[in-house]
């Protein structure tokens, strides 16, 4: 039976369970940057999944790597290992400069493999006490029970009660950060560009204060790049050449190109940290989607997707920012770096309300916050579609 995209939303509005308000779009196939809805509508796809579809969508090279490793091995467990995963964890050590790599199926998943392994470090070397973690106003970590109690906005903790331990400062602040610190602390956990809160890079010198203190204090640096690293800001990790070294990070989105793929890397002092039966995962490390961050890892390579971040990242802030100079009735401005961007809205127009006159143009876009419209397209995108989607960003909001 043949169903027309009506048909198909008002399906999903009957059978499926109603936590998520997406558009009335039912995606079928997509190439690249674009995307074609059930009825053959063509969009522009300027969010990739959230930042996940790093080399777009059915990049040729990506699909043949799944395909030919789910004609092999899919899944073996963790009770043994297979070559697709050994090989991704020594390409991501290689890159990063990190020693160790676990597996997990998501960014929340490597947030909360990082709570753990922060409180069993102090556990196993004797400071029990060490359990509380800091982390940041306005920040976004994921939504497991741990990766909530480390994100810094109420909304998303509403309804699922306060676990203790957790402490949240204002980002940016390192002086609240040095009041709140204490031998009970852990870890601090920070974004270098909050995703989620608005698209807030940290300011200068930030990452770098934050890593001084961890040092004065014993505690864990850990740097939640889940939606900035993969090269999204133009470097591997944004938090390259901050000069702050990680204790341990946080990687999801973009390292599979739309496999469902999270990682914590650590460096070696945290090797032991969490041993046999501390911490695991069903699914983390599974051949095929080792095999995803391989064939990804590759694709940058060969298509310079790093170096081309940047480049085009450049381009696209100076047409945001030209835009909102321009709609000063209706932009406070713009803000981001690479290709992580948000148009921030003025006060009292909310960005969730303004996506489905974009949509309306033909381009996808996200909200980031209550009032930005988030810019994160694949890393494959091209110059000619980025004007587009700026264009098409300027005449919805022309209308308000």
């Amino acid at each position: 039976m043949a169903f027309t995209n009506a048909e198909l939303v008002a399906l999903a509005n009957q059978c499926l369970y109603q936590n998520y308000k997406p558009a009335p779009i039912v995606v079928t196939r997509g190439k690249g940057c674009e995307l074609w809805d059930k009825d053959g509508r063509r969009w522009l796809d300027l969010c990739a999944g959230v930042a996940v579809c790093s080399v777009g969508h059915a990049h040729p090279r990506l699909t043949s790597a799944i395909a030919e490793q789910a004609g092999r091995v899919m899944h073996v467990s963790n009770y043994f290992l297979n070559e697709p995963n050994v090989l991704a964890a020594a390409e991501l050590c290689k890159r990063t400069g990190m020693d160790r790599v676990m597996f997990t199926n998501s960014g929340a998943e490597a947030n909360e493999a990082m709570l753990k392994l922060a409180r069993r470090h102090f556990y196993a070397a004797g400071q029990k006490e060490r359990v509380r973690i800091l982390s940041f106003q306005n920040a976004f970590h994921g939504r497991t029970l741990g990766a909530l109690a480390m994100t810094g906005t109420p909304k998303y903790r509403e309804g699922f009660g306060e676990m203790p331990g957790f402490t949240h400062v204002a980002y940016g602040d390192l002086d609240a950060v040095k009041a709140a610190l204490g031998s009970d602390v852990a870890a601090i956990n920070v974004e270098p560009i909050q995703g989620e809160g608005g698209v807030y890079p940290a300011p200068p010198g930030f990452l770098r204060g934050l890593r001084e203190l961890c040092d004065e204090s014993g505690a864990l640096l850990l740097v939640d790049e889940v939606q900035t690293g993969v090269g999204r800001t133009g470097r591997f990790l944004a938090s390259d050449g901050s000069g702050a070294e990680p204790d341990a990070i946080a990687l999801a989105k973009g390292i599979g190109g739309g496999f469902p793929v999270g990682a914590m890397l650590t460096r070696s002092k945290l090797a032991g940290a969490l041993p046999p039966g501390t911490h695991g995962t069903t699914f983390g490390g599974n051949a095929l989607g080792s095999a995803a961050v391989l064939a990804v890892l590759s694709i940058f390579d060969d298509e310079k997707l790093v170096e081309g971040a940047r480049v085009k990242g450049e381009r696209l802030g100076a047409m945001l920012s030209e835009l909102a100079r321009s709609m000063p009735g209706v932009c406070e401005g713009a803000r981001g770096e690479g290709l992580l961007w948000g148009v921030v809205l003025k006060k009292g127009l909310v960005a969730r309300d303004i996506l489905p006159r974009v949509h309306a143009e033909g381009v996808l876009l996200t909200a980031s916050g209550e009032s930005v419209l988030r810019f994160s397209p694949p890393l494959v995108v091209k110059p000619s579609e980025l004007e587009e989607g700026v264009a098409a960003v300027r005449k919805a909001l022309s209308g308000l």
